[in-house]
């Protein structure tokens, strides 16, 4: 039992503040806890990670276009000698039986060597094929988990306004109800609600105290039915303000 004397009234308005603080703590715990923080936490990580792999992408189609702009660059001077060679194999301005053979094997040494240079491009091409692929449904994520993420965030946005604008209304409800319970009651109450939850009231319900659940023993229960009705009682096991209803069963 406190040494505190209050009115019974201001007991029971203090009843209605404990409703509207566990309300309010309630409102505050479910804006932490929306499901949207999750799911925007994982969008952005999973955004973040595709980003990187587009830079990556972008970097492996650019050197891709360099090496097919070499591997072509290689092979124009290949392809001019070869033409080259040809007209003058074909039009017979070359005398020499010697000469002409070695220009025929020239010849057949620049078409491999074409062969070879052609392949190599195709490779290249192939490779820049699949990275350009890569690198467009990268994009295409980005976009699909920037949908995602603004729609998502706008639900979040909804939700915490929502909750914002009851918590509004709880707080003004308390303050209604604050001037009405004296100072030494609301001190005692903060002060246990500081260590308790932010719960520092609790009725008397049923020879129960409903902050720990408890039931009162019977020794207990008679230093509380004989006790003042201005008397503040105190829940001897989780030392919350107990408060005496028409329900408490003393």
């Amino acid at each position: 039992m406190s040494s505190i004397k209050v009115d019974k009234g201001a007991q029971l308005r203090l009843l209605d503040l404990q409703a509207v603080d566990s309300a309010l703590a309630q409102l505050q715990y479910k804006r932490r806890n929306l499901p949207e923080h999750a799911e925007i936490a994982t969008l952005r990580s999973a955004r973040s990670a595709a980003a990187a792999d587009l830079v990556a992408a972008d970097t492996v189609v650019t050197d891709l276009e360099v090496d097919q702009a070499r591997a072509e660059a290689d092979l124009q001077p290949v392809r001019d000698r070869l033409s080259r060679n040809q007209r003058r194999i074909a039009d017979g301005t070359i005398p020499d039986p010697k000469a002409l053979g070695s220009m025929v094997e020239e010849v057949e040494h620049l078409k491999r060597r074409i062969g070879d240079l052609e392949d190599a491009e195709l490779e290249i091409m192939e490779q820049l094929e699949a990275a350009i692929d890569r690198r467009e449904r990268l994009r295409d994520r980005i976009a699909e988990l920037d949908g995602r993420l603004e729609s998502t965030t706008a639900r979040r946005d909804q939700a915490v306004a929502e909750i914002d604008s009851t918590v509004a209304e709880r707080r003004t409800e308390r303050a209604q109800l604050a001037p009405e319970i004296p100072a030494d009651l609301m001190a005692l109450y903060d002060k246990i609600g500081a260590t308790h939850g932010g719960v520092g009231a609790a009725e008397l319900r049923q020879r129960r105290c409903t902050g720990c659940q408890l039931e009162l023993n019977v020794a207990e229960l008679r230093m509380f039915a004989s006790a003042a009705e201005d008397d503040v009682l105190r829940c001897e096991e989780c030392s919350r303000i107990l408060v005496r209803t028409a329900s408490s069963g003393l």
